[in-house]
């Protein structure tokens, strides 16, 4: 019966956005991030310009999201500054970019549901596990 109950699971709020910081915060990197990175000089004559700034300048700044906010977010350093730009990012590619579908296969699905993860930690908090709590961030 307790094995039903889950009691065997801590139930701590804070164990759990630690590791949403680090599955989504790793994930955005890993499979996002580092290869936009990797392949920038190819990047830049065909990432949609979906805000009006350029292409270039748009690239960079989903760089800086998906990488070194990415990595913000993963250990809990100014968690929540990290996630508003990655709200605002993930905003951008599922309404503008992918044009705010969740239908087909390769639609704004995966925007939609990292915009949901961003989102809640902008509105937790990193929680006690960060280094926002350490240090003193916001």
């Amino acid at each position: 019966m307790k094995l039903l109950k889950l009691k065997f699971i801590p139930r701590s709020t804070d164990f759990g956005l630690l590791l949403l910081r680090i599955w989504v915060g790793l994930t955005m990197f890993l499979n996002h991030g580092y290869g936009k990175v990797m392949n920038f000089s190819s990047l830049m004559e065909k990432f949609p310009d979906a805000i009006g700034i350029g292409r270039t300048p748009a690239l960079i700044l989903v760089i800086f999201a998906e990488v070194i906010c990415a990595l913000m977010i993963t250990i809990g350093w100014y968690a929540r500054f990290a996630a508003l730009s990655l709200v605002i990012t993930m905003g951008v590619a599922f309404f503008l970019a992918h044009g705010a579908k969740l239908s087909n296969p390769g639609s704004g699905e995966l925007a939609f549901i990292y915009l949901a993860a961003f989102m809640a930690i902008l509105f937790a908090g990193p929680g006690r596990f960060s280094l926002d709590v350490k240090k003193g961030g916001i």
